[in-house]
């Protein structure tokens, strides 16, 4: 039972995510930066709701207090803030399938990271898909013509955060607290300033557009409560499985909803990422299954 909810908790989360392009679009008269610092601050009143309710207050002081974790989620909190701020101006400038295409090579960055900062080595499998991936970023910028600087920037970052995370015990809640809680105080500064100089949405902008931008506390924290839930539920493989659905959606959404421009010149580059990708889920997945025969065979 367990493992069921656990898989309906991340699909609800990774649906959460991929139909937030909708939503930013509902905000698209409002400058991306205000709606970051909005989702900032919102977010930290429902994230310290949740840290409350669940009796972690103690924790996450202590936490806070800790000098170490300042500086690493001071870092994680300026990557967060970056890739939000792009990922929202990427959605409301009419680039949802680009900012698409980052999260699905983001794993492969994340190889990268492995590399360079784990000393990890790569297997001739995970060798073929990244020289894919970067000939598929290569094509894109010649033919297609025009660099895909915000898959990459997107697919990077996330990538760094999560690099730092991994160096890091704190539980994701307390972590997403703090990083929240570091960007709060200039955040809601710079609300108060535009609301006070005329230039803020929130006030200005009516009853409807004033309530989403309460929403996207809720739309921030409660995927991120559903994905912390799940993957205590079920195996990582199976999470790294279904992380693809947001993307997916993401594209769908930019292509048939918002009519995206997608020619044959940027689905080829595309097709050359995402076989890339199938090579490196296709590998992992041959490996732990052999993994799992080799532990069998010795039992």
């Amino acid at each position: 039972m367990g493992r069921y909810s656990g898989m309906l908790a991340a699909l609800c989360a990774f649906i959460i995510w991929g139909v937030l392009p909708i939503y930013w679009k509902a905000l698209k008269a409002a400058p991306p930066l205000e709606i970051l610092c909005h989702r900032m601050s919102w977010s930290l009143i429902v994230t310290m709701g949740l840290i409350i309710v669940t009796r972690r207050f103690k924790e996450f002081r202590g936490v806070a207090a800790n000098r170490g974790n300042l500086l690493i989620f001071g870092s994680t909190a300026f990557l967060l803030a970056l890739n939000w701020l792009i990922y929202i101006w990427a959605v409301n400038a009419g680039f949802i399938v680009e900012a698409s295409l980052g999260y699905f090579i983001n794993p492969l960055i994340s190889v990268v990271m492995g590399v360079i900062f784990f000393k990890e080595r790569l297997r001739p499998v995970q060798c073929a898909a990244l020289f894919l991936v970067v000939a598929g970023v290569v094509y894109l910028t010649f033919f297609y013509g025009r660099f895909p600087w915000i898959a990459l920037s997107l697919a990077s970052s996330f990538a760094v955060y999560g690099l730092l995370h991994k160096k890091s015990s704190v539980s994701s809640i307390d972590a997403l607290g703090l990083e929240i809680l570091i960007f709060f105080v200039p955040a809601a500064g710079y609300l108060f300033y535009l609301e006070g100089t005329g230039g803020g949405y929130f006030i200005h902008g009516g009853l409807g557009p004033s309530l989403l931008l309460i929403g996207t506390g809720v739309i921030t924290s409660f995927p991120l409560l559903l994905f912390g839930y799940a993957t205590h539920k079920i195996p990582l493989s199976t999470l790294g499985l279904l992380q693809y659905t947001a993307p997916t959606i993401n594209f769908f959404i930019g292509i048939f909803l918002y009519h995206e421009d997608f020619p044959r010149e940027r689905m080829i580059g595309y097709l050359i990422i995402w076989v890339a990708l199938a090579l490196y889920l296709a590998e992992g997945a041959v490996r732990k299954m052999r993994q799992k025969k080799a532990v069998l065979h010795d039992e």
